[in-house]
């Protein structure tokens, strides 16, 4: 059952409207009925989805149908997991190139399927979710079957045969959508990638490839020749021609490339790419130096093959490579080589690589046409990464110790994630799963606040036990509280049991009863006449509703509810400001359980503060 469904059952069950429950949970009416319609959903870890479910349970005492609001939380929770199974990863890298790869104008297409073309931008780039993404799916594939069923382009695209049907053909595109197996692929590639960085050993890939043992031949002079290639065959000859002419040169300059040129036609002829590598290592082994600029806007296979191809050669630290900002080319693909004696450069139409023309040349003035256009290349490109080995250990020790105080936002690539990149409705799931005691979230805590926040470590350890007991609030039931996700949030959900953090000099949200007056009467009554440390949560209860009715409120909600012209509220009402007076929260955990190990002392201490302003 997803979000929708689920929300739509219990203001059915509640027989409420929209605006009842945008009124108790603090929300628009239209932002409920986005809910309802399916175009939203709350996130796991957003305060919308603990208001709607408080909603719901005040709602529900107020009927006399009593839903717990544990369960709704957690039915609601589960709901927005179901809306989550459908990998919107996978299917924003799939629409995406659809998009990119057929030149769909979003315009168009957000007009023939009823969409606004700002919120498919944002679908595009994984920035919003279609709230049903089947249909959504739907919708997209019936645009493109409309737009390009009359050519061969959506069939060579989908790979398919020439005579499929319409409905064939429809299917085709929507498993590519939601599935796409070269999608599947990405995580292979990427996979296999990680795992051959981190086996890499660049003395074992010298001693492979013989690096130690090659030997630069020794000749006079070699001047290439001018010359044209056509083609990709040719043009992988033109490649190792350029190679061959500045090895045996006597120059001793840089050498430049830069290509956006498709690599997977090349990287299918293994004999190929031994070559090649061959005629790079034999450069980098003469002592010349690589200023290389990456072309990042490719096909993620073809981003993936191209890194393991360039890992060895990075570890050598005579590569420096380079990347150009927001470069996008969807019409011309180019290739320009240079070094001090030779330059090889070509052009092709996008996928027409096999068209392409390639022309190689010593002519000293052309050489120093493209050393100029080199340069300027260079002035644009930004460094892909910093290249460190043994030769430059210090410069690298330098780095570390200027990025350690720098604040910024930083990517690490390690072997194993630490636990705090765990995404928070895993660590959820896990934390249920392996049913932690108190006593073990305690341990993960204090060792998670050590490292990362020392204040509220000091608090842990000088109040152990008090802090097990805390992560014990609710935890022995049949469905544990689910309010802490990792252990980044420990601190966030529960600094108010704390002395230390609750300085009662706060601004309190007590919803529906706000006359100042009137809270303080409230909480002095209770602490007169109706507080007893001693109480069981049923005769706690019990009292509160006592308390309600002096007052004026409903001891019940239903009774409010049918009669609300003879009451002021309801006993619901009084709870709330008990909790927020206490807490500075209208959501907590169990109100009863907080109180008890708050302990006499505390209670009435936190309720004097509220009094006594």
């Amino acid at each position: 059952m997803d979000f929708k469904t689920a929300l739509n059952n219990y203001i059915k069950k509640l027989n409420c409207t929209s605006k009842e429950l945008a009124i108790k949970a603090n929300l628009s009416e239209t932002v409920i009925s986005r809910y309802r319609n399916g175009l939203r959903t709350p996130g796991v870890n957003k305060d919308e989805i603990k208001n709607l479910a408080n909603a719901i349970s005040v709602i529900s005492y107020e009927k006399k149908i009593n839903l717990n609001y544990d369960e709704v939380l957690n039915c609601l929770i589960d709901s927005v997991n179901k809306n989550d199974e459908f990998n919107y990863d996978n299917f924003c890298k799939n629409f995406n190139r659809l998009l990119n790869d057929l030149k769909i104008n979003i315009k168009d297409m957000a007009k023939y399927i009823n969409f606004d073309a700002s919120y498919i931008s944002r679908i595009r780039y994984n920035k919003a979710k279609p709230s049903t993404p089947s249909e959504f799916c739907n919708k997209v594939c019936s645009y493109v079957i409309n737009k390009f069923n009359d050519n061969d382009i959506l069939i060579k695209f989908l790979n398919c045969d020439k005579n499929i049907n319409d409905k064939a053909l429809f299917d085709n595109l929507y498993n590519f959508l939601i599935n796409n197996e070269n999608t599947i692929t990405e995580s292979k590639y990427i996979n296999d990638f990680l795992i051959s960085l981190d086996d890499f050993n660049l003395n074992d890939f010298i001693k492979a490839i013989k690096f130690d043992e090659l030997k630069v031949p020794n000749i006079p002079f070699y001047k290439a020749k001018t010359k044209s290639y056509y083609g990709i065959e040719e043009m992988k000859r033109g490649e190792l021609d350029f190679f061959k002419a500045t090895v045996l040169s006597k120059d001793t300059e840089d050498i430049f490339m830069c290509s956006d040129m498709p690599m997977e036609d090349m990287a299918e002829d293994i004999s190929f790419g031994k070559k090649w590598m061959f005629g790079i290592a034999m450069c980098l082994k003469k002592g010349l130096h690589l200023n290389i600029i990456h072309n990042l806007d490719r096909p993620f296979n073809e981003m993936m093959l191209g890194l393991e191809s360039w890992i060895p050669i990075y570890m050598t630290g005579s590569v420096s490579p380079y990347y150009l900002k927001n470069y996008s080319n969807n019409v011309y693909n180019h290739l320009n080589y240079t070094s001090g004696s030779v330059i090889l450069t070509g052009e092709c139409i996008n996928s027409y690589h096999n068209k392409g023309k390639y022309y190689l040349t010593s002519n000293s003035k052309e050489i120093n046409y493209y050393k100029e256009k080199t340069k300027l290349l260079l002035k644009k490109a930004s460094p892909l990464m910093e290249i460190y080995t043994n030769g430059n250990k210090d410069a690298f020790d330098e780095f570390l110790k200027k990025e350690k105080n720098r604040k910024k936002d930083m990517k690490r690539l390690l072997a194993n994630l630490p636990i705090f990149t765990i995404d928070d409705e895993i660590l959820t799931k896990m934390l249920k799963r392996n049913k932690l005691t108190k006593d073990e979230i305690y341990d993960r805590v204090l060792n998670y606040s050590k490292e990362f926040d020392t204040e509220f470590y000091d608090l842990l350890v000088k109040y152990e036990d008090y802090s097990k007991s805390i992560f014990n609030i609710e935890r022995e039931q049949k469905k544990p509280r689910k309010d802490i996700g990792c252990y980044s949030d420990v601190k966030k959900e529960m600094w108010y049991m704390f002395d230390e953090l609750f300085t009662g000099d706060i601004s309190y949200e007590f919803q529906t009863i706000n006359d100042v007056e009137e809270i303080k009467k409230i909480l002095k009554l209770y602490l007169d006449k109706y507080y007893n440390e001693n109480d069981d949560e049923q005769t706690w209860f019990e009292r509160l509703k006592d308390l309600s009715m002096e007052l004026g409120y409903a001891r019940e909600v239903k009774e409010y509810k049918e009669n609300s012209d003879k009451y002021k509220g309801h006993v619901g009402d009084i709870s709330m400001v008990l909790r927020v007076a206490m807490t500075s929260k209208a959501m907590t955990p169990n109100l009863y359980q907080i109180m008890k190990l708050f302990g006499k002392e505390r209670v009435i201490k936190r309720l004097n503060l509220v009094i006594d302003k």
